[in-house]
């Protein structure tokens, strides 16, 4: 029928098969496919019935985002989307149409499967609407067939959250008829031969499953979602919707969807949250490093440092199968980490996400240790030492003198300059900075940073490993801070400026809460903890501008040992169960500080608040990208996306500077340096070229990594 639409004949059968590889992705010519072949079966009276499946390895996985992006930009009309029309079509065929599912029935897929009479699936598919991952809900009817096949409470969840759910949930739903054991096709074939001459059940007209649709159901889902997807539009929407199938028409029902449908995807927080779906998978692509470069075979690692960092890095390597050393100096250090890892592991099986079992063959892949014994043997050392270049130094020459040839060689530095690591052995092809972030068994990115020598391998090597570990990595050249610390240097700094400046710890924190960070800026220094904090402030102070003001409280913080929730004083104060309050030391302390600096203190607003904080991560994205250090403004994105929990909806730094416009941020910024001089508020130079000639970050073309210079233009 077409090139991505296929149409067989199995005796009296018509087998549709969607065949747009790789997930049979619904565009406009698979959607004119479809009706083709469909009306050529009702038009043949030797066909009786028809199945619908899908070639390759799944049968759809709903709508092409790229069509999205395309209607949202006004390059093609809305008309490309999954029409209702069809749907209808295929649900009011005089012939039973059955969808066969495999592999995944995703959003616009699913939608299809359940205008079809039946539907059965494989063992191990996955159905669902995970529409509300890219801030859109349901669109083609799916909100109001949905809650008809398996009821309103799960239709919520599954519309609302985005979970799908297994072959096996969806039978005992209602979702699917039959899971077939056998060969799919065959199976569904011979269903669809058992369905001829009966009556067809369309599913917009059951409505049996609608009744006793409380308010008090949509209600708990609001307060959930409010709670879980803070400021997420289409979560609430995706309720809206389910709640109106339970009280409207099928017809009436559509068009409510539809509504909330069209203002999903005309906001800001699905553009940003389709942009943030491509950015991580663009990360993979590293222009000189290509599918073919030899990438190494990591099947043991060790590990130095049974601190925090250590043992969570030796967390995630158990996690995904990979036997790993774990050394420290000292018997106490070491039996410290390994209790900690047995709590972590521990606290999952108590709370039912990790059965016993995994615990117990996980904590045997970790063999702690204090002697380099068995070192020689690894494919892959990590080092989670103090974070001190001569410490550092000391354990790469160490390390270059007992790790086999082929070993990689990776530090978990935050900051500090790889290059001068790798110069401390006789194989700086094969060292990498591989940066875990805490929790690191936990949070998904890895930045993986690029020295002067790293090879290529040693670079695809360490992609497919974050892979391999569940991990995002983006690939950074090096430089003070990469990415993700030399940004957040200048965040936190504004944050400590405006204390100084009049707003008090919990209106920072809130008003950047409120924007929807994970936390706000001063309460993630006390998590992080203010000792850490404060040496990568000392490393930064030592390249910025001479003469330019650095915020103060800070350093009266640290030599008080007050080092946030470790010590249960920071900028705010913690009880035992670390729920912070307002701390009046804290409070004294700021105002000692701007009387010292002469600082006029002041009512400042909250929008003020959160565009300092912002636009101090824009203004050095800006920089980085300038000088090479990150691929892509997207890849920036990703870094705060997944490392510090930069709100999706807005998705990411770069891409938010683009939405408002990177005028109005260079007039801002611009503003701030007029008033608190040049030096920190000097504007990027590739910002204001973009914001001159009318560009975006989102505009620029991937950057060629290139070597950092001197680190003196640091600001």
């Amino acid at each position: 029928m077409s090139q991505v639409v296929n149409f067989t004949l199995h005796d009296e059968v018509a087998v549709i098969a969607l065949a747009n590889p790789p997930v049979n992705a619904l565009t406009v010519e698979v959607h004119q496919g479809i009706q083709a072949a469909l009306r050529s079966a009702g038009a043949d009276p030797h066909v009786h019935a028809v199945v619908l499946v899908g070639a390759g390895a799944n049968f759809c996985g709903g709508v092409d985002l790229r069509e999205i992006r395309q209607i949202v930009a006004g390059e093609r009309p809305r008309s490309c989307l999954l029409p209702l029309a069809l749907l209808r079509e295929i649900e009011d065929s005089t012939k039973p149409v059955l969808a066969a599912i495999h592999g995944t029935a995703l959003g616009g897929g699913l939608e299809l499967a359940m205008s079809a009479h039946y539907r059965v699936c494989s063992g191990s598919a996955r159905l669902g609407q995970p529409e509300v991952k890219v801030g859109l809900i349901p669109g083609a009817g799916g909100t109001q067939r949905l809650p008809r096949l398996v009821g309103v409470g799960n239709a919520v969840e599954m519309c609302a959250f985005g979970e799908p759910i297994s072959a096996q949930e969806a039978l005992s739903l209602g979702l699917v008829d039959r899971i077939i054991a056998g060969d799919l096709l065959e199976e569904a074939v011979a269903f669809a031969r058992q369905a001829i001459g009966k009556p067809a059940p369309r599913t917009r007209e059951r409505g049996d499953k609608l009744s006793g649709a409380a308010p008090e159901l949509f209600d708990a889902a609001r307060e959930r979602a409010r709670k879980t997807r803070r400021g997420q539009l289409a979560p609430l929407a995706a309720i809206d919707a389910v709640e109106a199938a339970s009280k409207l028409s099928f017809e009436d029902g559509c068009l409510r969807e539809t509504e909330l449908f069209d203002g999903c995807l005309g906001s800001t927080q699905s553009q940003a949250m389709i942009h943030a779906f491509f950015a991580e998978r663009a990360v993979s692509k590293v222009p000189d490093v290509s599918v073919e470069t030899r990438v190494f075979d990591i099947r043991r690692v060790a590990i130095i440092g049974a601190g925090t960092m250590g043992g969570g890095i030796a967390m995630a390597f158990a996690n995904a199968g990979i036997p790993t050393l774990l050394k420290d100096a000292s018997h106490v250090a070491l039996d410290r980490g390994m209790s900690s890892i047995s709590r972590n592991y521990a606290a999952a099986v108590k709370k039912g996400a990790l059965p016993q079992r995994t615990m117990d063959e996980r904590l045997a892949l970790i063999a702690p240790q204090l002697s380099y014994f068995g070192f020689e043997k690894a494919d892959l050392i990590v080092e989670a030492v103090f974070e001190d270049m001569g410490v550092k130094r000391g354990v790469f020459a160490e390390l270059d003198s007992i790790a086999k040839p082929s070993c990689v060689l990776a530090s978990n530095t935050s900051t500090l300059d790889i290059d001068q690591m790798a110069s401390a052995t006789k194989r700086p092809e094969a060292v990498v900075g591989l940066h875990f972030f805490s929790p690191a068994n936990v949070m998904r990115l890895l930045e993986i940073i690029r020295g002067r020598a790293t090879s290529k391998e040693v670079i695809a090597t360490s992609m497919a490993l974050a892979r391999r570990l569940g991990k995002i990595g983006v690939v950074a050249r090096n430089c003070l801070g990469f990415i993700g610390s030399r940004m957040m240097e200048p965040y936190w700094r504004e944050a400590e400026f405006l204390v100084e400046e009049g707003a008090s710890v919990e209106e920072v924190n809130q008003a950047l809460y409120d924007f929807g960070m994970a936390m706000g800026p001063l309460a993630m220094a006390d998590l992080v903890g203010l000792d850490i904090a404060w040496r990568i402030r000392q490393v930064f102070r030592e390249v910025a501008n001479p003469g330019v003001r650095q915020p103060r409280v800070i350093d009266l913080l640290y030599k008080m040992g007050r080092f946030g929730q470790k010590t249960g004083r920071g900028w705010s104060s913690y009880d035992a169960a670390r729920k912070p309050s307002v701390d009046p030391e804290t409070t004294a302390l700021i105002e000692q500080a701007a009387r010292e600096g002469g600082i006029e203190r002041r009512r400042i607003p909250t929008q003020e608040i959160v565009d300092r904080c912002v636009y101090a991560l824009v203004n050095q994205g800006a920089r980085l990208l300038e000088e090479g250090i990150a691929l892509r403004a997207s890849d920036i994105d990703v870094v705060y996306l997944t490392g510090f929990g930069f709100p999706v909806w807005r998705g990411g730094p770069m891409f938010y500077a683009d939405i408002v416009g990177l005028p109005q941020v260079l007039k801002r910024i611009e503003e701030w340096e007029a008033k608190h001089g040049p030096g920190l508020w000097t504007p990027a130079p590739l910002l204001r070229r973009l914001a001159g000639a009318g560009h975006t970050f989102s505009s620029l073309p991937m950057r060629p990594n290139q070597r950092c210079p001197a680190p003196a233009s640091i600001t």
